[in-house]
């Protein structure tokens, strides 16, 4: 697979992600289960593109969307360990912490301070010095992290990502449909406004 850069809006049919049946989604899904939109992020720890729309664009999604109820939203780990040699150690760290139930603060720790980790040659130590911060208890995520426990699910979550027609990070799978690259708050408003609407409506025909 060619691993890009992030580019701009490419939209087409696809099929479901594979980690779309996973269990382990729990821990990393944000929303109602029953909400009428679930879309699938697929990201990169490492990317810079992913970075800027976890903390310029999510926040305003997840008031409007999921923390109304009409979006559930779900994190897919896909690491282009090609071009970013320590995001699987990243997704490592925070699948972990999903363990604990700390996935979404290790998510966001780990792109507020991405500067600080991306460019080490060796991110562990900087990962470890996570622990207290976020209050996980170190035998656990010592052990999850020496044994590589949670590699066999973020390979699973990026084959599934690949199979979506994923290419590169961030990519977002909505009902069917790609978008790709850290688009703007008004692009995601328009697709998931209208797509709200056309599931409710289906829903109402069919009760």
């Amino acid at each position: 697979m060619r691993q890009l850069g992030c580019g701009a809006l490419f939209v087409l049919l696809a099929a479901l992600p594979a980690a779309a049946q996973d269990p382990t989604l729990a821990p990393r899904s944000k929303g109602s289960p029953s909400a009428a939109v679930t879309v699938y992020e697929m990201s990169d720890f490492q990317c810079p593109y992913c970075r800027r729309h976890t903390l310029e664009t999510f926040p305003t999604l997840e008031r409007e969307y999921v923390a109304t109820g009409k979006v559930r939203w779900v994190f897919i780990n896909f690491p282009l360990a090609s071009i970013h040699p320590n995001a699987v150690a990243a997704a490592q760290f925070a699948m972990c912490s999903a363990r604990q139930g700390k996935f979404w603060q290790a998510h966001d720790i780990l792109y507020q301070e991405q500067e600080k980790w991306a460019p080490l040659k060796d991110p562990g130590p900087y990962l470890v010095s996570l622990f207290d911060p976020l209050r996980l208890l170190r035998a656990p995520m010592t052990a999850c992290l020496q044994k590589s426990e949670t590699l066999a699910e973020i390979r699973g979550d990026a084959e599934g990502a690949v199979k979506a027609g994923a290419q590169s990070t961030p990519t977002f799978y909505v009902e069917g449909l790609l978008v790709v690259g850290a688009q703007p708050i008004e692009l995601f408003r328009q697709l998931l406004d209208s797509l709200v609407v056309a599931k409710s409506a289906r829903g109402k025909k069919g009760s």
